[in-house]
């Protein structure tokens, strides 16, 4: 086992190096390619920030069981090499949930600035509200 980090941003550094971070335009471009957009912001956060149409709904605690494709609670949209594009507010998180999926095998990455840098950009966005581990409409 390794040293413990020092610190969450030593933990946060050390996730973002094994991950090829995607800006809003190229993860728009990836998802045209194929990439699901995965949210993990809790709903209270997705009902005031809103919410990117075609994404699925899968909160942070059950992330890694509903997208590995053997897992027995994965969802349909969990097939062997689907890529991921994990979202979070701004970012954070979801660098550490995507590091946490590449650890099993999972192909993902994040968007550099979540969500915020999402709608920055002026990809599509909707009102918040979408069931959990369900598709958002649009």
């Amino acid at each position: 086992m390794s040293a413990p980090f020092a610190s969450v941003d030593e933990l946060l550094a050390d996730a973002r190096s094994r991950l090829t971070r995607l800006e809003p335009d190229e993860a728009y471009g990836e998802v045209l390619a194929g990439a699901l957009i995965v949210d993990i912001r809790p709903a209270w956060q997705r009902g005031q920030e809103g919410e990117i149409p075609g994404s699925i709904i899968v909160e942070r605690n059950h992330l890694e069981w509903r997208l590995h494709p053997g897992s027995d609670a994965r969802v349909p949209l969990a097939a062997e090499g689907q890529r991921w594009i994990v979202v979070c507010s701004e970012g954070y998180t979801s660098s550490l949930a995507a590091a946490a999926l590449l650890s099993l095998g999972i192909p993902a990455t994040d968007i550099v600035g979540g969500f915020t840098a999402w709608q920055a950009a002026g990809r599509p966005t909707t009102h918040g509200g979408t069931p959990i581990e369900h598709v958002v409409p649009g």
